[in-house]
């Protein structure tokens, strides 16, 4: 083409990319000064003003709008009174920490009555909730969309199911779409149209949630004067149907909780019992004073947090190898001073250790007093796992549950894979022989004590997180800790571990029919009945204990 044949749509191209630049320079410095007017329309005295600036500055596409309407719902957006700066404010103990509102610039810390509070009334703050959500929906994060629904689903408005009827047919994630057709059909089914209301009942009916199931029963139910709340037969049918699906679902759900809670509980058994069960195993005594070894564990714990405030967790971290290291020294003591002379003489060891446990509940008292002590739990083990509204799990034993599964696979390896291990083995199956291949059976002994008493004291820490701490706290798992190993098979681990998981859920299963007591004492007579039939335990252990 010739220079000078460019012609006129040539030029007029060149015109429009000349101005596409221009164009939305101007669109950003609109977009700008509207932000910019609504962060200044918020800081007005006038409450109706106030909203007009919320719906403006939510129709505004800049990241900070949310963050600027999310801190005034929670009440932590301030006019800086020197400034007449809109902020948002942290609270520290000095007063509060500042950021600028627009651009998250940071102020530094200033004194209370150096800011003015933004004040919201109810209806505005409905009018966020709403507002905020219909902006969330379109986040990235999934969390981020169904904390969203969830929110508007607490003032659901003509409006906003609209906006979530829409969003349904976009929307990706299971969950997110199960609040959202959760919350169009419990308002459906306030529809005076029958195919409507039929409609709602099959999106809600695989849905185990209390709103659901409240709804559900009240619809069938009769009032005082005998009627149905809902008139059509054909819908309480159907209403009726899906509660028997909802009403499977919720017995799934308590047995999986049953589990889980008697897993938890086993995981405690397992830890009290697993340090006795190797010096019942391998010295066949009868320590009555193992329950306080887990009794000083737990203190250690406490005392550990006292010196730490500050770092709960790391605390619970340094308490572990603490409680082992005092519980084991404290079972060392009691072995070379007291248990070493009374061996072949299984009940003056036991009246021995149960003037140990005495004296060291009065120890105790004496240091701590008698009151019980309470040890926070770390952030990272409160609160629970909410799967939905009827099953929720608790971090807590989530976390003894785990632990007590590593400490029993560490403790596997110690007696699988080092000296002392092997040596306790050998001692176990023959001390005779044991003795004659010059293994130092007095030593094997100490150590031994003190392996199952560093371990009680594990269990303590494991105890704190669920119990107040007390002098009695052992008293209440001494008799348990030998029922589980008794039940297992002395000195075997695997049985303690077996055991100890399988009483636990006996327990919980039984204690929704017979309580708490009963299911005890019912537990206790199935194990006396056992012992009659299998007197070595599930799995019987080769050994001196036994052949003794």
């Amino acid at each position: 083409m010739k220079p000078n044949s460019f012609g006129w749509y040539g030029w007029a191209m060149m015109g429009l990319i000349l101005m596409l630049p221009a164009s939305s320079s101007g669109q950003d410095s609109a977009s700008e000064a509207a932000f910019s007017a609504a962060v200044a329309n918020l800081k007005s005295g006038s409450m109706k003003e106030r909203g007009l600036a919320i719906e403006q500055l939510a129709g505004v596409h800049n990241p900070r709008a949310i963050v600027i309407l999310q801190a005034l719902l929670d009440g932590r957006l301030f006019k800086l009174i020197a400034d007449d700066k809109l902020v948002i404010g942290e609270e520290v103990d000095a007063g509060y920490k500042l950021f600028d509102a627009k651009n998250a610039e940071s102020l530094g810390t200033v004194d209370r009555s150096a800011t003015q509070k933004i004040y919201v009334t109810n209806n505005l703050r409905t009018s966020l909730r709403k507002i905020i959500g219909r902006l969330e929906l379109n986040d990235n994060d999934a969390g981020v969309r169904l904390a969203a629904v969830k929110a508007m689903g607490k003032a659901v408005d003509d409006e906003s199911l609209m906006l979530l009827q829409k969003h349904l047919s976009v929307e990706q994630d299971k969950s997110v779409q199960k609040a959202i057709k959760r919350i169009l059909g419990l308002e459906q089914l306030n529809s005076a149209d029958k195919t409507t209301r039929l409609a709602a009942i099959e999106l809600l009916k695989g849905q185990a949630n209390q709103n659901v199931v409240n709804r559900f029963n009240e619809l069938v139910d009769k009032d005082a004067e005998g009627h149905y709340l809902e008139a059509d037969s054909d819908v309480r049918n159907q209403i009726k149907t899906a509660l028997v699906k909802i009403n499977t679902q919720l017995q799934v759900y308590a047995a999986i909780e049953t589990l889980f809670f008697g897993l938890s509980l086993g995981a405690v058994l397992v830890l009290a019992a697993i340090g006795l069960a190797i010096t019942f195993g391998v010295m066949g005594v009868i320590n009555m004073a193992h329950g306080e070894l887990m009794m000083l564990g737990a203190y250690t714990t406490y005392v550990t947090q006292q010196l730490m405030p500050d770092h709960l967790g790391l605390s619970l971290v340094v308490a572990i190898p603490a409680a082992f290291i005092i519980s084991a020294l404290a079972g060392i003591v009691i072995e070379r001073g007291i248990i070493r002379f009374l061996y072949g003489r299984p009940l003056e060891t036991l009246l021995a250790t149960f003037g140990v446990s005495l004296f060291l509940q009065q120890t105790v008292r004496s240091i701590f007093s008698p009151l019980n002590r309470s040890v926070a739990t770390p952030e990272w083990m409160s609160g629970s796992l909410q799967i939905n509204d009827f099953l929720s799990l608790t971090w807590n034993r989530f976390y003894i549950l785990v632990f007590c599964l590593l400490v029993f696979a560490l403790l596997l390896q110690i007696l699988k894979r080092t000296r002392l291990g092997l040596e306790v083995r050998a001692v176990a199956q023959n001390r005779t022989m044991a003795k004659a291949m010059g293994i130092q059976t007095a030593r094997v002994d100490a150590l031994t004590f003190g392996l199952g008493s560093g371990i009680a004291g594990i269990a303590g820490v494991a105890l704190s997180q669920i119990t107040n701490v007390g002098p009695n706290l052992g008293q209440a798992y001494i008799v348990d800790s030998f029922m589980v190993v008794v039940f297992g098979g002395v000195g075997n681990l695997w049985g303690t571990l077996v055991a100890g998981f399988s009483l636990g859920i006996a327990n919980k299963l039984l204690e929704p029919y017979a309580g708490a007591v009963l299911a005890k004492i019912l537990v206790l007579v199935f194990i006396i009945l056992f012992i009659q039939k299998r007197p070595r335990g599930l799995f019987p252990q080769r050994g001196r204990a036994v052949e003794g």
